[in-house]
């Protein structure tokens, strides 16, 4: 029969992207778009912590504010390409291990109709029908559309909803980029005598931001959220300015 895709103790997929552990608004297309926007918040947070941190470590070394801003601008052009990268074959791998099993839950359909129709009405029971509505359900549903029904029911697949790897790509360079840009203009229009202060306060205003908003996207407590965020960036920047002047002074 269909061998479904491992599933967590809520009978949720397993890997499927940032799912929540918390209730969402029903359906495919809203939970698809709070999925996206939860990974846009976390690639702009790296942005903006990457580059805080690369600026400042360098303005530490007590050097000229091109040097800085090219280092920034180092900093946030690789990000950018390497979460674009990552994001692309994360996805491509996902889409291609779903594509795999809506084309072997075709062959099923297509060679072992009964034994299907037997496997989807047990599905239902399993979810607390009675034989006869499970039976009714199940042969309703596959009148109407014999491979969703199984796809929904076995593995949580919806064919009008799948990821694309091309669009996940843009999305995480252009969050990761958006991040970025606040600490290396910071740290290039400001004062020279005081852009590091400049830019470590607004890196931890906009890390209060992010955290707030990914713990509200999350359903988790946002005072949490907000102190994990605050004090990882802040540790991030103090220790590269740290070691930022340690070598400037060599």
């Amino acid at each position: 029969m269909t061998q479904t895709m491992p599933t967590d103790a809520q009978g949720r997929t397993a890997g499927r992207s940032e799912q929540s552990a918390h209730p969402e608004p029903q359906g495919g297309g809203i939970n698809q778009k709070l999925n996206w926007l939860r990974a846009g918040v976390l690639g702009a947070n790296d942005g903006i912590v990457s580059v805080a941190g690369i600026v400042i470590g360098v303005a530490g070394a007590d050097v000229g504010r091109g040097a800085i801003g090219l280092a920034g601008l180092a900093g946030l052009v690789a990000g950018a390409l390497s979460m674009a990268a990552g994001e692309y074959v994360s996805v491509s791998t996902q889409r291609d291990t779903e594509q795999a099993l809506i084309e072997k839950e075709k062959r099923e359909l297509a060679e072992m109709p009964d034994e299907e129709l037997a496997e989807l009405t047990e599905l239902y029971r399993q979810k607390g029908l009675s034989d006869e509505l499970a039976s009714q359900v199940a042969q309703e549903l596959t009148a109407k559309d014999a491979l969703q029904a199984h796809l929904d029911a076995e593995l949580r697949i919806d064919t009008e909803d799948l990821s694309s790897p091309v669009t996940a790509a843009l999305a995480s360079a252009l969050s990761f980029t958006v991040g970025a840009l606040l600490p290396l203009l910071m740290i290039v229009l400001s004062p020279e005598a005081a852009r590091i202060p400049i830019t470590f306060v607004a890196v931890l205003i906009a890390l209060i931001i992010t955290g707030a908003v990914s713990a509200r996207l999350g359903g988790a407590r946002a005072l949490r959220a907000i102190l994990r965020n605050v004090l990882g960036g802040a540790a991030a920047m103090a220790i590269t300015y740290l070691i930022g002047h340690l070598v400037g002074t060599l």
